[in-house]
């Protein structure tokens, strides 16, 4: 897709963050936005903040672990916009615990946003996609959905199951119209930190101010970067997309070395703390 101008783009989780980065690089693209988000008051900052090449832009308040809302949003998106091209499910959150401790609530609570909303998000505007002559499915993973870290079980869980799921997506969708891409980014400047459920720090001894401070510290891409590179992959039509260059790391340590990175991001985090 070289040319996103009168395209249909929807973006959940558009209320901040790489959602609101993405939003505001295709409004400049010159294509339609469908803006959905669980906060109708980030929407409006966001829809606010786009530029008037917009073709238009309209919000959507969801909570995407919602399956009938997110089949009646894929409805209504349709009929408002009268075409789907891009479906980008990028909603997502956090939480800090370890397995033993973790609430089955809380577990529950970020598989249901981030790999069931995942699910609804593609299996709702699928038929709509394959309408068009050229789609996109962009399902958001994560560079823990490549490694795994203490008390990140569920969250890597969420990621993980995204990779496992796009990837499968991708090939029974060989020879149709829509393209899956599954995008890994490593750590951006966004609010999913601070909106997490957070009980234990990855070494069991920083509280959450402090295990914010360690984040912020090792977050180097802005969210605006970021969708300037998944833009980029939906352009280039890559099968997955890597952001930053701890994502690009992460990826080489995984890949070369799957039994021992463990121990050679162990080394670093306890030199970080």
């Amino acid at each position: 897709m070289k040319n996103f101008s009168g395209k249909t783009v929807v973006i959940t989780g558009a209320g901040s963050g790489i959602g609101r980065g993405l939003a505001k690089l295709l409004a400049d693209k010159g294509a339609a936005l469908a803006l959905v988000d669980l906060s109708e008051e980030n929407l409006q900052v966001t829809a606010g903040m786009l530029s008037n090449n917009a073709l238009s832009v309209r919000c959507y308040p969801l909570d995407v672990s919602n399956k009938e809302a997110v089949y009646g949003l894929a409805d209504q998106v349709y009929q408002d916009f009268g075409r789907i091209d891009v479906v980008i499910n990028n909603a997502g959150v956090a939480l800090s615990e370890t397995v033993e401790d973790m609430s089955y609530e809380d577990f529950e609570w970020v598989m249901d946003i981030n790999f069931w909303g995942v699910v609804y998000g593609t299996k709702a505007f699928l038929p709509y996609l394959k309408r068009s002559s050229e789609a996109y499915i962009v399902n958001i993973s994560s560079i823990f959905g490549l490694i795994s870290l203490p008390t990140q079980s569920a969250y890597n869980a969420s990621k993980f199951a995204v990779k496992g799921f796009t990837e499968a997506l991708r090939l029974e969708l060989k020879g149709t119209t829509v393209n899956p891409i599954c995008v890994h980014p490593g750590g951006i400047k966004t609010n999913i930190a601070k909106s997490a459920r957070f009980y234990k720090s990855m070494d069991g001894t920083l509280d959450r101010d402090e295990a914010l401070n360690l984040f912020d510290k090792f977050t180097w891409t802005t969210p605006e970067k970021a969708a300037e590179t998944i833009i980029n992959g939906i352009v280039k039509n890559n099968k997955r997309v890597l952001i930053g260059p701890d994502a690009r790391v992460v990826d080489w340590f995984q890949r070369l070395l799957p039994d021992a990175y463990d121990r050679i991001l162990g080394v670093f985090l306890n030199k970080s703390l």
